[in-house]
Parts: structure tokens; sequence; C-alpha cells
């Protein structure tokens, strides 16, 4: 459980980093995730360079996110029936050893490269089986090592270190790739700078689980006498019958759908669009995935500015709209330099759409469930984004083979396949707003409804607009 803190520091990052295990695990975490961040690009240039498919990074997606999808409700159900400390450490040995086995793969040379490729497929599967037990019992870890109102600051602190990683994990990785030595080590095994990273990545996930074995036991609630099929319908219910989780919950699979699989497009993207190969394909999108992270980072930091009345049944579907527009602006740069211009404004509302969806979905679930409902969302999640790649993949794909557009036009109209149904989702949201998001009930207020565009981009409802005597802003009552 979280030390004590300085109440001064209390509501500050500082106070955040003040509890000692959740600050450790925080910097373990930086160095598994850039190391993640470099196998992810490492495999997906690995794969565009040898089949130059559209449908092959699709088909890479699916594999990686569809094993979440099926067992990640049961490893939500086991999250909150076993110890999560041990759950997560053993997890991670296993990561470990995923991770070496795809850095064997690229020690050898197969006769057929496509062998290899659909290695990595198998692999990608594995670990995806895998993350499936792992993200519930990380989801219900960070409430178990700070207060429950530093719970926001430490999410926000949680996606800072992720983007961090996503800048210099993918810079990294393009940079060491550029360098292209070979070393030969037998008459079918050669090392290359893919193979450097991999090892790196297995390293990572085995520093991640010693130190999470340094923090205090998470054991799992005591028995409640219900089944598991229960305890399912339970936290299932919760999110059908509580109108803000709900709403949280569709903003959420929007963005998994028609966001997450921008990062699996970048690698092509790169070759089709831009017209690049080799190493400067490498760089360019090592580069393109470091500026989204870049942009991603700025936006964490900008929220310490967003006004603390600004509510997030406003705030969310805000960021989903402007993460539309940025991602159509990307799909339509003539010139790598635009790209990289388009890519930092996709990363600042990636991390304003993503961390105040998730914050929201962590504060409105009861603390006895919420492994159970994290595992739902996470595993919806991850459903969402292996369709939004096989659709993306696959569809552009199509289209190239049909040869209805260009290489660089199939690839263009992939990507703002994904932009225009994540702006129109983003306009609605706005909108049909849900105040229940913040825990406001606007039915019991009896308050109209306001469906003004310009008042959801305000919130002017929500401005205060006088002062008590000690000199606080007071709210307004109106909600909506």
């Amino acid at each position: 459980m979280a030390g004590p803190v300085d109440p001064a520091q209390a509501d500050t990052f500082a106070g955040v980093l003040a509890n000692k295990h959740y600050r450790n695990v925080l910097g373990a975490q930086f160095l598994s995730n850039t190391g993640t961040w470099m196998e992810l690009f490492a495999i997906q240039m690995f794969v565009a360079e040898t089949t130059k498919r559209l449908d092959d990074q699709g088909t890479l997606g699916v594999a990686s996110q569809l094993p979440v999808f099926l067992l990640g409700i049961f490893g939500g159900l086991v999250a909150d029936r076993v110890d999560r400390k041990r759950m997560l450490v053993l997890t991670q040995v296993l990561a470990a050893c995923v991770a070496a086995c795809v850095a064997a793969v690229t020690l050898l040379r197969f006769e057929d490269p496509r062998t290899g490729v659909r290695l990595l497929f198998l692999l990608s599967a594995i670990n995806g089986c895998v993350m499936a037990f792992n993200f519930p019992a990380w989801q219900v870890l960070t409430p178990r090592l700070v207060p429950r109102h530093q719970l926001l600051k430490a999410i926000t602190l949680n996606g800072i270190q992720f983007n961090l990683a996503r800048v210099i994990g993918p810079a990294l990785a393009g940079l060491i790739l550029a360098g292209a030595w070979m070393y030969q080590i037998g008459p079918r095994m050669t090392a290359t700078p893919i193979t450097v990273l991999l090892a790196y990545n297995a390293v990572s996930f085995l520093i991640v689980a010693v130190v999470v074995g340094t923090t205090p036991r998470t054991p799992a609630p005591g028995a409640s006498g219900v089944s598991v099929l229960g305890q399912f319908k339970a936290a299932a219910g919760f999110l059908v019958r509580s109108r803000g989780a709900r709403a949280v919950l569709l903003a959420q699979v929007l963005l998994s759908m028609l966001a997450a699989p921008l990062v699996r497009l970048l690698s092509l993207f790169v070759i089709d669009v831009y017209g690049l190969a080799d190493r400067g394909a490498e760089r360019a999108g090592g580069t393109l995935l470091a500026v989204q992270g870049i942009g991603a980072v700025v936006g964490g930091l900008s929220l310490r500015w967003v006004p603390s009345w600004y509510p997030k049944h406003h705030f969310i579907p805000l960021s989903v709209a402007g993460l539309g527009v940025s991602i159509a602006i990307f799909s339509m740069t003539p010139s790598l330099l635009w790209g990289y211009a388009a890519m930092a404004l996709c990363g600042f509302f990636w991390l304003w759409a993503f961390n105040q969806s998730w914050a929201a979905m962590q504060l409105l679930a009861p603390d006895e469930m919420r492994g159970r409902v994290m595992a739902i969302v996470t595993t919806a999640g991850f459903g969402a984004t292996a369709v939004g790649i096989f659709l993306a993949g696959h569809g552009g794909e199509w289209l190239k083979s049909r040869e209805v557009l260009s290489a660089a036009g199939a690839t263009r109209l992939a990507v703002a396949g994904l932009a225009v149904p994540l702006l129109v989702a983003g306009v609605v949201m706005m909108i049909w707003r849900v105040p229940e998001v913040d825990g406001h009930d606007a039915a019991a207020l009896g308050v109209p409804r306001d469906r003004s565009l310009w008042n959801a981009i305000t919130a002017r409802r929500h401005r205060p607009v006088a002062r008590d005597g000690a000199g606080e802003g007071v709210e307004r009552a109106e909600v909506p």
C-alpha cells in the first residue's frame, strides 16, 4: 500500500512519486516499454520490408490482439482471485521467454523469407495470450500503490512514461537498425541490429519482474461465494447499467478500433506514400513514432493547465474529435516533414483521449470488481483494435490488388478510413453528452440537455461564476 505523503505535495506529480513502490514500478515500466516499442517497430519493419503487403501488417496486428480479446475476460477473473503481484511476476517472466524466442527467429536464415514472418505471427499470438493475463493485473496494481486521491495523477504519469518510451524506443530502434551490420554466428544464424533490440526487450521484462517482486503483496479480495460466471455478470452488469461507464466504454472501443491501428500502418506508409526504402524507411518510421510520442508527452504535461472544473464528459469527446482531425491531416501529408508535424498533433490528442477515458473508467469502477471491469474493457479494446487493423490492412491491400488505387493512394485511404468515423463519433459524443461520466445525475437535477457544439467545447455551464466567503470558486449547478 502507499506510504505517507507530504500533504502539501499530495495532489502533485511529486506527491505521487513520493510513493516508493509506485516510483520503482514506474521506472521499470519505462525501461520495459522502451524495449516493447523497439520490438514493435523492429518486427513491423521486418515484415514490411520482407513482404511489402498491407494485409501482412493487418495479420501481424490481429495475431497480437485477438488472443487478448478471446482470453482477456478470463484474465480479469483470475486477477480478482489470485495474488496480483505473483500474477504480474509470472506474466513478465513468460513475456521475457517469448521475446527471447522472437530474437532467436531473427537470428535464423530461412530459405523462404516468409517462414520467419509466419513464426513471428505465431509468437505474436503467444505473446497476446500472456498479455491477456498481464494487462488486468497491471490495471489493478496502480490503485494499490497510491492513495485514491492521487490515482488520476498516477494514471497521467503512467501515460507520460509510456509515451516517453514511445519517443525513445522507436528513435533508438531506427538509429540502431540504420547501422545495418551483420555478424555471422553459424551457417544458418546471423545476428543483426534487430536481434539486439529484441534481446534488450527480453531482459527488460525480467527487470520489471524483479521490481514488481519487491512491492507489497496484493492478495485477492476474500471469497464472495459468487461463481465465476456470477462475478463476470456482475462486472458486465455494471458496464451495462452505469450510463457513465457505458459511455466511456464506447469511447474506448472507438479509440481502439479507429486510432490504435495507425501505429501498425506507419511502416508501410513511409514506404508507399513517402517512397522511402531500406535504412531511410527505418529511420523515418522510427522518427514518426518518436514524434508521436513527443506530442503525447506534451499532451500529458499540458493536462495540468486544463481547469479542474472542465468535466470529462466534455473533455473525452473533444479529444476523440481532435484525434480524428489529426489522423485525417496525417493521411493527406505530402512529405515526411509534414508527416512529422501531423504525427505530433496525433500524439497530443492520443494522450488526451486514451488517458482521460482510462482514468474515468478507473474512477467509476468499484474496487471489488475493478479487475474484472478493466478486463472487460481491455478485452473489448483489443478486439476492436484487431478489427480496425484487419479492415484497414486487408481493405487497403484489396484496393491495391484490384489496381483501384496506387499503393500510395490505397495506404492513404486506409489511414483516412480510420480518421473520418473517429471525427464523426467525437462530434456526436460532444452533442449528446453523458454527465454521468463525471458522476453527475442530470436527470435528477431536471436540467434541460444542451446540444450546442460550442458549449460542448467551452463547457461554460461548468465554469465557476461566483465566489463564496472563503474566496473559492463556486461551480454552476447546471451539469450537461
